[in-house]
């Protein structure tokens, strides 16, 4: 894997990145990864969305607890029990990251993508899974005028029953907004999905909320034993045409 870094703060922060095989300048994206982490999979899928004609940055959002080497699976997630042996060991990174749920480092992450040769003025789009699509949430809440797109996909915890749920920061936002939900999704059944559906309805934002049919949680992610190909590609037609509309 080869990353390079962004500031954040004090800190350089690693990251993926692409963009088409050309001169010119593109709209950015932001790409929120899954609580895996930066690995091979996530640039086979940075690199995809940049042949749309995107230049996209993908942050590695728990540098806090350690480096990209250091946080990456051993083991090989597709066979049997290596997904649940790695779940076991990833609760200090998302405890790390939870307080803030990374939002605090999304401006700093904009401010590195439009930084980035051949990016082109306006708005950015962003597209989140697992914990990712919960960050993009909050963060087109919180940059309304730098977010014009969010894809969200397999997220989990999107509605709660706390003061800052994700879902209520909603009225705030002016992005379009994507989601595809997991099926029988402990971390986002249906009740969440219909409470995320009256927060998007009523704050009258144009979007797409959508469970999809017989698709475990983590079914974007080709290197993991939860991968579903036909709600990886759907996610995939879905986002592309999402922002083909708004970037």
């Amino acid at each position: 894997m080869t990353t390079f870094t962004i500031p954040v703060g004090t800190a350089s922060v690693e990251a993926f990145s692409g963009r088409p095989d050309d001169d010119a300048d593109h709209p950015g994206v932001l790409f929120l990864a899954d609580a895996i982490g930066l690995r091979p999979q996530i640039q086979t899928m940075v690199d995809r969305i940049a042949s749309w004609g995107y230049v996209v940055l993908a942050p590695h959002l728990f540098f806090r607890t350690g480096t990209v080497a250091e946080l990456a699976p051993s083991g090989d997630l597709r066979q049997p029990g290596e997904r649940e042996r790695f779940f076991a060991t990833v609760g200090p990174r998302i405890d790390d990251l939870a307080p803030r749920d990374g939002v605090d480092d999304v401006a700093a992450y904009v401010e590195a993508l439009r930084g980035m040769p051949g990016v082109a003025p306006g708005p950015v789009g962003v597209t989140g899974y697992c914990l990712g699509a919960r960050i993009a949430t909050r963060a087109a809440a919180l940059h309304p005028d730098d977010i014009a797109a969010v894809g969200g996909f397999h997220g989990g915890r999107l509605v709660t029953d706390a003061e800052d749920s994700p879902h209520l920061g909603l009225l705030q936002a002016r992005a379009e907004f994507v989601y595809g939900h997991a099926d029988n999704d402990g971390s986002m059944p249906p009740e969440a999905v219909e409470a995320l559906e009256a927060a998007l309805t009523g704050a009258g934002l144009a979007h797409s909320n959508v469970i999809y049919p017989d698709a475990p949680h983590g079914y974007t992610m080709a290197d993991t034993s939860m991968y579903q190909e036909a709600g990886a590609e759907r996610h995939y037609a879905e986002l592309r045409d999402l922002f083909a509309r708004t970037l």
